[in-house]
């Protein structure tokens, strides 16, 4: 048993995943508030030509409305602490929230009640199914009107093929939306739209008791007490261990804009959310109650302080206990690093903290060291793995457009690169840049976070490109065969590693009948 132990078991690090809209961003806000995060709701908006809420802090995500870089946010909660990473909904970046899911260990899912299971979350899903990720539901937006809620839950179990179990029902929805019925509770939740404060609870522990028509009429309660005898008869009780194995998925509805019925979420969630898990390492399991220290970066974010040129690595604490100031290994280098100002976030604002602990997400300063999927212990070598590069399906040429600012162009690419946004390859035949993003809307943040965060132009040019793939081969002569007869499409990536450019499907597929020898990689993970 660690002597960190009963830190380790307060803490409750997960994301909140959702299509684009589904309102996430202000469901991250609402569940700040109750941690005392923030005071009011709205008050990171409370200057109404701002609109922007806590975790969207970077200028292109206030101009469009959407989190496009992974925030952190922490608070402390009735003894827990919990951890939030609140990713990006938009699909062009998907990748930067599978990173994200390798560094929680649990996920709350937001779905829509009136458009239900949309592609992007099916996609999220099956990440967590790979990874066993318990995850609860929190259907949104209930004071609008939307799906029938029994058609809503056979939709999420047969588009995210997991099984469910509300814990909370909605009574009615739309302008007639009253409220909801807490089921883990047994306690009535009686709705008025008020997005500054919350609600009263009623203590309920009867259904069946007349009390409950003087709340909410003689037509919503009949309706209540036989949806509730319907959920008891149709589904499963309601058991922790089967979500923590990732079986079934506890259902909670509310509208987070109105502030109501987050609570009970946050509340449900503190009992019986997953604490740091055991992650497996390439050389053996690291069970987070070892004294150690041992943690991987998942994410790198440049410029959180645009009047500083640094970056941010963010680590995933793995075991043991992180302390200011010690010395760590950094395996990839051997050396040893010593860190003077790690960094704990609330948004913006971040503070410089002394210790961490394991299931704890900090930030490092980072002049170069890093890179997405390094690993820091305390000594021993150790290697996460499981942070993959996928094969970008979008490219374009860089070049600059101001040849007095070539040195800022090159270290913006550089930082951007290391944050993972988007891949760098340069031509072999000609030495130009080429950038690969899995979706339009990256080129435009790399474009105007390289004017603003760099003071640097750059243009893009069309190529037409597939699919970029890495290869290897055991024979030498059939590599240096296909680089040559290839030689216009062949790429190295930052790492150096051989990168073949193919035009088009075909063309790859004839590729791999005419080179038998070589393997083709549609991820930089191999």
């Amino acid at each position: 048993m660690s002597q960190y132990s009963e830190e380790i078991k307060r803490r409750r690090t997960f994301a909140i995943v959702s299509h684009p809209d589904a309102g996430k961003t202000t469901l991250t806000e609402k569940l700040l508030l109750f941690g005392g995060a923030i005071h009011v709701a709205g008050a990171v908006k409370s200057n109404k030509i701002k609109k922007t809420a806590t975790s969207d802090w970077m200028e292109i995500e206030k101009q469009r409305g959407i989190s496009v870089a992974t925030s952190v946010m922490a608070f402390d909660y009735e003894g827990y602490k919990v951890n939030i990473l609140d990713t990006p909904g938009h699909q062009d970046f998907a990748e930067d929230t599978f990173r994200t899911l390798t560094a929680v260990d649990s996920v709350i899912i937001v779905i829509d009640i009136a458009k239900g299971v949309e592609a992007q979350t099916r996609k999220l899903m099956e990440v967590c199914r790979m990874r066993k990720t318990p995850v609860i539901v929190f259907v949104n937006k209930m004071d609008r009107d939307g799906k029938d809620p029994f058609d809503l839950l056979d939709e999420i179990e047969e588009e995210l093929q997991i099984k469910v179990r509300p814990l909370s029902w909605p009574i009615d929805m739309g302008q007639r939306f009253k409220g909801v019925y807490n089921i883990y509770e047994q306690k009535l939740d009686l709705y008025t739209p008020s997005k500054q404060y919350v609600t009263e609870k009623i203590e309920f522990n009867d259904i069946n008791s007349p009390e409950l028509e003087s709340h909410i009429g003689d037509t919503l309660a009949e309706k209540l007490r036989s949806d509730i005898e319907l959920i008891e008869g149709v589904y499963p009780e309601f058991d922790v261990e089967t979500y923590l194995r990732g079986d079934i998925a506890p259902v909670f509805f509310g509208s987070a804009l109105n502030n109501f019925g987050v609570k009970e979420l946050l509340d449900c969630f503190v009992k019986i959310a997953p604490s740091p898990r055991p992650i497996q390492a390439v050389e053996r399991v690291v069970e987070p109650e070892e004294d150690n220290f041992t943690g991987f970066i998942f994410k790198i974010h440049a410029n959180m302080d645009p009047n500083h040129r640094s970056c941010i690595a963010f680590v995933k604490i793995c075991s043991g206990r992180f302390e200011r100031n010690a010395l760590y290994k950094h395996v990839r280098f051997g050396k040893q690093l010593r860190f003077s100002s790690p960094t704990a976030f609330m948004a913006q604002k971040k503070e410089t903290v002394d210790e961490a602990f394991a299931g704890d997400i900090i930030g490092l300063p980072d002049t170069g060291n890093f890179k997405i999927g390094d690993t820091l212990t305390s000594g021993e070598e150790l290697h996460f793995k499981g942070l993959p590069s996928f094969s970008p399906e979008m490219f374009k040429y860089i070049e600059n457009a101001d040849p007095m600012k070539a040195k800022q162009l090159n270290k913006g690419i550089e930082q951007l690169m290391d944050e993972g946004v988007a891949q760098l390859f340069t031509n072999q035949f000609n030495g130009r840049k080429i950038i690969g993003t899995v979706g339009q809307l990256q080129f435009e943040v790399i474009q105007y976070r390289l004017l603003h965060e760099y003071g640097a132009q750059c243009k893009w040019e069309p190529i037409s490109l597939y699919k970029a793939c890495w290869i290897e081969s055991e024979n030498q002569a059939a590599l240096e065969n296909f680089k040559k007869r290839k030689s216009q499409y062949m790429a190295v990536d930052k790492e150096g590693r051989d990168v073949y450019l193919a035009d088009s499907g075909y063309v790859l597929t004839m590729a791999q009948q005419d080179f038998p020898d070589i393997k083709f990689h549609f991820t930089s993970e191999f």
